[in-house]
């Protein structure tokens, strides 16, 4: 078995080189999706797998693995979204959107490993079913701070709740994966 840390590289390159494929096929047209539209797209993504899992036949071929790499790439977007703001046009190039991509996954995966070091890799006992709900549940967690523009009097902030989606997405990547 690889350690999650290297499961997780092998992970989320899978999901960085995608997001660069797609940066040099579309641009930073993504730039102009305002923090409840990128948290919609993620909604979306997590309601499908959730189907996914529930329904006995679903009607297009691609499955949860596509839907949660999208959902760790919406979640890194918004992270940047969340520091550089709404952009009325695209205005990132590939290369500093990529950097921008790398620091906040680099920022997501220390926490992972902090966090697997106090939880000791409980997740490893958990079921994808699980891991899907936690993700949906932090996503309405989201769209209520968005309500409540952004406030907290005692939780964490979006950031937070992106960067747990990104690890439980990333975790349910390696049970599919073994």
């Amino acid at each position: 078995m690889k350690s999650t840390q290297a499961h997780y590289q092998q992970i989320t390159n899978t999901c960085k080189d995608l997001f660069i494929n797609k940066m040099k096929d579309y641009g930073a047209a993504w730039r102009i999706l305002r923090l409840p539209s990128l948290t919609d797209q993620i909604y979306i993504k997590a309601q499908r797998i959730r189907s996914i899992q529930d329904l006995e036949e679903q009607k297009i071929e691609e499955g949860q693995v596509s839907e949660f790499i999208g959902i760790i790439n919406y979640s890194l977007m918004a992270l940047i979204q969340l520091e550089l703001g709404v952009a009325e046009q695209p205005d990132l190039n590939p290369q500093k959107a990529t950097e921008l991509y790398e620091k906040h996954l680099a920022e997501t995966f220390q926490l992972m490993k902090d966090k697997n070091h106090d939880y000791g890799e409980a997740w490893r006992e958990m079921r994808v079913s699980s891991l899907t709900d936690l993700i949906l549940q932090k996503l309405l967690r989201v769209k209520q701070i968005e309500d409540n523009q952004g406030k907290t009097l005692v939780s964490e902030g979006i950031d937070a709740n992106y960067q747990d989606m990104i690890n439980y997405a990333v975790f349910a990547l390696i049970h599919l994966d073994s």
